[in-house]
Parts: structure tokens; sequence; C-alpha cells
């Protein structure tokens, strides 16, 4: 059961924010790995905490945990997470609908006003904290939730390393470089060099006390495509997340090992 008036809960919603915050400025039914790739996120776990909270049903929530995502990525944000519950699902819990956070989350959000800066998309982690609170609390009378949980899509650059076969590694994932329109090829001065935006999926688990229980990133996609039309830079793909592989192999990264990921590609033996 959701513990109310718990006076821990802000310090530790405020306290994961913040650590969030500083992680994102620096640097399930299981997909297997491609082999060893040393950019694999080591995922934080705290095991006792989750033995303790023995979880049976969760809700996964549809905002972010910190800023929102990108507006492109956003609009496959629900798409991502029917993956994620059955990732879930296959570990034995129950995902309730979201529709019951959502509905708590906009009644909050008239009480003490949107968290996100629509202009800059920053979050007031105070507001924010103060809904989480309220949502767990009320979510708590007609659903028995063990644990809450967050996906975020977060957009990052990564690059493509040189030689003969490009590929761009990062959290845990190696992609070729796609290619989009109509041309002849890619040209001989291409800037191979320059930074491509790629998705990776954050995902957090927090028990009924708000404190985070696990949280894991992989990554899924490249959102950039070579312009084979003009062949001098990089363009936005005109589909994002579109191969359901992909996105599995990200959220079986992001929840290793919570999940259990066969050939789980941090592991260099």
């Amino acid at each position: 059961m959701f513990k109310t008036n718990n006076r821990l809960s802000a310090v530790y919603v405020t306290a994961v924010l913040t650590c969030l915050a500083l992680v994102n400025g620096c640097a399930s039914g299981t997909v297997s790995g491609s082999g060893y790739n040393p950019t694999t996120v080591t995922n934080q776990i705290d095991q006792e905490g989750l033995d303790a909270a023995n979880i049976k049903r969760v809700v996964i929530a549809d905002v972010n945990l910190d800023s929102p995502s990108r507006k492109y990525l956003q609009k496959r944000e629900k798409d991502v997470d029917v993956f994620v519950a059955a990732a879930l699902e296959s570990h034995g819990w129950e995902v309730i609908s979201s529709r019951k956070f959502s509905q708590r989350w906009r009644n909050a959000v008239s009480m003490f006003g949107n968290p996100v800066d629509p202009t800059t998309g920053r979050v007031n982690r105070r507001t924010f904290s103060r809904i989480v609170r309220t949502v767990r609390d009320q979510i708590m009378e007609s659903s028995n939730i063990d644990a809450l949980v967050f996906t975020d899509l977060l957009e990052k650059d990564v690059y493509f390393a040189q030689g003969v076969n490009r590929v761009a590694r990062w959290d845990g994932v190696s992609r070729k470089p796609p290619t989009q329109g109509a041309g002849d090829g890619v040209s001989v001065n291409f800037n191979w060099g320059a930074p491509v935006a790629a998705t990776t999926i954050r995902i957090s688990v927090f028990n009924t006390d708000l404190k985070l229980l696990f949280s894991g990133e992989g990554g899924m996609a490249l959102n950039e495509a070579v312009d084979v039309r003009s062949g001098s830079g990089f363009v936005r793909r005109r589909e994002i997340l579109g191969n359901e592989d992909h996105v599995r192999e990200g959220i079986a990264l992001a929840l290793h090992p919570l999940v259990p990921m066969a050939k789980w590609p941090g592991n260099p033996d």
C-alpha cells in the first residue's frame, strides 16, 4: 500500500530527479544481445529494496520523470510503453492501465500547476514532487499499486566509427547508418564526423515511498539518416522507432538485470 503523509517522499523524489538531471548532463521477454559492447550501461538496482517491496502490480506513468521527450518522439511513447508493459508482464508483474495515472495527474496539475515550462521544457522539481505524491496517494483509493514506472525517451548525440564498416555504438546497441531519399549514393566528401541524433530509453521504478529501486538505460534507434538526395548531411528520418526489434532490444537493455537479458552485451566474457 502507498503510505500517505510520508515526510521522506518529497526528499526521495527530489533527490532522484536531481541525480537524473546530473546524469543526463553527462555522458524482457528477453532479447539477445549481439556480443560485447563497451557502451552498455550498468544499470542501478536496489535488490534489497525490490525484495522488500514484493512488487506485483505497477502502473506506467504517461509523463516523463525528467523533461518531456522531443515532440516527434512523443508520438511513439504509447507504442513503446506497450512493449515495456509486455516485458514487465513477462517478469510476472501485472501492469494496470495508465489511465488510472493520467486522470489523476491532470487533476493534480489543475491544483498545483503544470510542472513543465512550455517554453523551455524545464521541470519545476518542487511542483513535480507535489503532483507525484498527490497522484500516489489518490491512485491507492481504487488500485493496490506496488510501484510506479517511468519510461523516458531521451535523445542523445552519437557518432559513427571511422573506417570501412561505419557503425554507431551507444548505450549497448550498434546501428548502421540508415539512408533516406533518392540519389546516387553518399558523397566521398560526406561528413561522417558530424553528430547524429539517437534515441535511448530510460526506465525508472519507484516503490510506494517513492524511493528509486531501479534505473536503467538502453539505446534504441537513430533518429537521423544519411540524406542520399543531397549526399551532404544527415536528415531526420520519416519513421522514427519504427523497427520493433530495435525497440525491444533497447527495452531489454534498460531493464537488465531487473528482467534478465539473454546475452547481455555488457559482459565481456
